[in-house]
This record gives structure tokens, sequence and C-alpha cells, in this order.
């Protein structure tokens, strides 16, 4: 009798990025290290939907740091958090999602990649007049990519923010956004200290040639192991 195939269980570490001073908050992402189990969009989309995390990251290719992201719901060439987490656990000095090559380097306890803001997606950069306003914001209709910002201290960069996506995919909230974070750079043109979400900490640095550093704190919660998938081209069999 045949009995059909299975692989492994498939592992995925989950990650807080950008955390706060002592590793608190952050935002969720997940890691899948053997990205060929997914061989495909479909199969990449509906995994990232059942983990439910902001981005789950793919690696293609571990030597090269070739990653492939996604939401819940899309597909993102660029997303900051996502790229800053992958570099720190794959300990690497170049990553390769779908815009190119993105460079790393640790400093202390902050891993940093170099980014371009024409890489992120649109977002509203919205200022708000205090950071007890920006506080106060109800979740927005969905819609529009807002990242509502203000100062907390504008003579040392340090700013309070709250991304809300507005994709309608179950993220109703940003805990922290590398990608506004670097719009927001970009538009500022200086480096910036950003509290966002529930005490999370993105830092920003403009860099050579209109590039910009990202840097954050990241730290491992657990590896997962997902219930076995049938081997790829088996299902059914």
């Amino acid at each position: 009798m045949n009995y059909p195939r299975t692989a492994p269980a498939v592992s995925v570490d989950v990650l807080r990025v950008f955390c706060g001073p002592g590793g608190s908050h952050g935002n969720a992402l997940g890691v899948v290290r053997d990205g060929a189990r997914f061989p495909d969009d479909a199969s990449r989309q509906a995994l990232a939907a059942e983990l439910g995390f902001s981005e789950t990251v793919f690696v293609d290719d571990p030597e090269r740091g070739v990653v492939d992201i996604f939401t819940p719901g899309q597909r993102l060439p660029f997303a900051g958090h996502p790229l800053v987490g992958a570099a720190w656990l794959l300990d690497l000095e170049v990553l390769e999602p779908a815009v190119g090559e993105v460079f790393v380097r640790d400093d202390g306890e902050f891993t940093w990649i170099t980014a371009r803001a024409q890489w992120a997606p649109p977002r509203t950069l919205r200022q708000y007049r205090d950071p007890a306003e920006v506080d106060a914001l109800e979740v927005p209709a969905a819609g529009e990519w807002l990242y509502a910002w203000s100062w907390q201290d504008e003579a040392a960069g340090r700013v309070r923010a709250r991304g809300f996506p507005g994709r309608g995919d179950g993220i109703d909230e940003d805990e922290a956004t590398g990608a506004a974070a670097l719009l927001l750079t970009h538009r500022l043109g200086r480096s910036l200290n950003i509290s966002q979400g529930g005490g999370s900490q993105i830092l920003t640095a403009p860099g050579a040639g209109g590039t910009i550093d990202i840097g954050g704190r990241v730290r491992l919660l657990e590896t997962r192991s997902l219930p076995t998938r049938p081997a790829p081209g088996l299902a059914g069999r």
C-alpha cells in the first residue's frame, strides 16, 4: 500500500522587532527560514493570513539573504520591521528583498538597515499638536494608511507616533512601522527617536547618497512548529 508522503512540520520563528528598552513591546514578526516549503505566492499568502502577524518573512536563500515579505493580505517589496528582524535572526550583512540589496549593520543592542524612501509603500503622514492628541486617536475607518505623529521633544528629535494600516486585514494598528518611520525621516531630513504604539522604539538617521538608516532592538519570542503540511506536489494523493 502506498501511503501519502508528508513533509516535516513547518518551523516559524516569532520575533518582536523595534522593542523598547529592556525588550518590551515591539511588533510581532514571523520568519519562515525554509521558504522553499511555500513555493508560490498563494501558499505564502495563506500562511501569512493564518499566522496573523502584520508581516511574515519567507527566506528563500539564507546565505544570500533573499527574502519575501507578506502581510495577511498582500505581498510587499519592502517593509522595515521584517527586514530588521530577519537581519538580526539570520546574522547577515546584506538582505535581498524585492527592491534589491539592503545593507545591514549591528551597533550594540540595535540592528540597522539602510534603505531609501522610494522603496516604502505610500503612507499618510499626519502631524498632531502633541502626544496626548496622538494617544487619544481612535482607529480610523479603513481606506488610508495613516501614520499619526507629534513632537515629544523637537530639539532632541523625539517623536510620538501611531500607525493605522487601514487595509482591512485584521491589523487595525501597527505596533511599530519601519517604512513609515523611513518616510517621516525623509520628510523632516533629520535623525529621529520614535516611540510608537504601546512602547516600541525606532531610531532613524539620514545617510549618504539619500539613504536612511533604520534601527531597533529585536528579540526572539518562540519557535512555533506548525502542523505538518503535505509535501509539495503531493496534496490529495
